[in-house]
Order: structure tokens, then sequence, then C-alpha cells
């Protein structure tokens, strides 16, 4: 049994995830909830004198929105489509037919909807602030958080299928968002630090597809566009990354019309902190009992 798998039976034993019999698809008891309030209760306390305006999201996206993000073009891998029965009686039955033949073949008279499931909690905040017109004077800071979506059923228990994202997202100048990203990664060691992780900060990419995509990842990291937090979960040797810094350039900016105050285009940045990553690696490393955690880890999360 790999330590990945052994993790997870231990947290499934535990009661502390709950096996839906979909690898990545898990339930949470109270106890693991608790610990995602701790993480975002000291997640608010350390941004709150940045005044970010609070917005929170459904885990679905306006497919619109998504379509003219270009996720597609770049993680067709991992998206996740919202479809529906829309057809009449008769349809119906023989939807019902081919679901007492069994297999998955009932499935084909299904219909896209003008829903997708969110893929990261940002995505849909860009539109919106858009169409608000010009940032303000200094541009913006979003705090968010929703459940995302990505398809990459795993045995994994820090690589889930629907999870919990809280993003810190600011628009504004080159200068204005490069150093809320080196502000972010300062406070983020710092904060993980303080509830006994330990940490590596390092260069990353993001999973894009294909050969194209090998280049896109590249030019990410030449770039230096994206940092992550590195934290031990199911492995002290190849760790999770628990926490993103990433700057888009003015990327978003363009393609969404968000202009400053003067007319020209934002650049964007945004931190991301993974919830149940960041819970699974306290468990990791404090034990599955909350009761037995070190004294300064309870206080630091729950006051």
């Amino acid at each position: 049994m790999d330590a990945q798998t052994s993790f997870l039976d231990r947290l499934f034993d535990k009661g502390l995830l709950i096996d839906t019999g979909v690898d990545g698809l898990y339930g949470r008891s109270g106890q693991f909830e608790d610990v995602i309030t701790g993480l975002e209760s000291l997640v608010s306390k350390v941004g709150a004198g940045d005044k970010a305006e609070a917005i929170r999201f459904p885990p679905g996206i306006n497919r619109a929105y998504f379509e003219k993000s270009g996720y597609m073009k770049s993680f067709p891998q991992l998206a996740g489509t919202v479809h529906s029965f829309c057809g009449c009686e008769l349809d119906h039955i023989n939807l019902l037919k081919c679901m007492d033949e069994g297999g998955d073949h009932w499935a084909k008279d299904q219909k896209i909807t003008d829903i997708v499931l969110t893929p990261a909690a940002c995505y849909p905040l860009y539109p919106t602030i858009a169409k608000r017109g010009n940032l303000p004077d200094g541009g913006g800071l979003y705090d968010i958080q929703s459940y995302c979506f990505r398809h990459e059923p795993s045995k994994d228990p820090a690589r889930q299928q629907l999870f919990r994202m809280r993003e810190y997202v600011r628009m504004g100048t080159e200068s204005d968002v490069t150093d809320f990203r080196q502000l972010w990664m300062d406070r983020g060691v710092a904060m993980m630090e303080g509830i006994g992780l330990d940490v590596k900060l390092d260069i990353a990419n993001d999973p894009f597809f294909g050969r194209a995509g090998r280049m896109l990842a590249n030019n990410q990291r030449d770039q230096n566009l994206k940092f992550e937090l590195l934290i031990p979960v199911t492995s002290t040797t190849n760790l999770t990354a628990c926490m993103s810094f990433n700057y888009h350039q003015d990327a978003f900016g363009a393609k969404w019309g968000l202009n400053l105050a003067d007319g020209s285009v934002a650049h964007t940045a945004c931190v991301g902190f993974g919830l149940e990553r960041l819970a699974l690696a306290l468990f990791a490393k404090h034990g599955l009992d909350v009761d037995q955690w070190p004294q300064s880890v309870r206080d630091t999360l729950w006051n």
C-alpha cells in the first residue's frame, strides 16, 4: 500500500473524510470542517488590514464567461460542464429504458446547460469587475472563496476533484500587483510556519495541456509568473502545493477589458489557498486527533 492510499485510508477510518465511491469526491466530518473554519479565520485575520472587498460566487460559472476565458485551450483535461435532461416525455421513457439496460449510454441525450463548474475561484471575478467600468484610483483588491472542480480523480487525498479555494486578487499597475504577490509570499511562509508546517517556496507552472502547453509552461517558469508553497502531506519528498502566487501580467485585463482609472489595461495577480490541502497538511503533521495538536497551533487557528 502506497503512502497516499495509506493516509487516505486512515482519514476514512477516523471519519475525517467520508468515502463516496468516487476517487477525489469526499464528505467531510465536523472536525475536518472546524479545521477549514480555523484556516479561513487565520487567512481573514492576516488580510484584514488590506480592506479587500469580499465577494462569494457559487461553484458554477456562466458558460459564456468560461468559453471566453480560454480555459479549454489550456486545461481541457480538467474542465467539468453541467448537462441536464431537456427532452419530452417520450425522450424520458427512452432515457429510463437506457438506464435499466445499464451502462452510461443514457447520458448521450443530456444537453449542455449555461453553467460550467468553476475551475478556479477567481474566474468569475474578472468579468464581474469589468462590468463596473474603470477601476478606482489605486486599483482593486478582492477576497473570494468558492468550491472549484478539476477532473483529476486520484487516490491522493490532497488531489480532490471538488475542493475549496480562498483567494485574494489584486488589480492595478504592474508594481501594484507584483508588490502584492511578494507581500503574500512572505505572509504565506510566516502563516504556515506559525501553525507548525514545514514549507518550501518554489517556482512552478500550471498543468497546460499538450505540446503547445509545454511551451506555455516553460514560458511561465522562465518569467517567474507562478510560485507555489509546497508542504508535506502524503510524502516528505514529493511535496504538495498548498498555496499559489500568480502574476497574470495584463492577460486578464486585456481579455476582459479591465482598465485602470486612466484607461490603461490593468495587471492582475492572485494568491490562492487550497483549504482542503492545508487542512490535510495539518492532519499529516500534527496527527488525526485535533485535541492532541500543539496548543500554539490550536490557539492560532481558534484563538
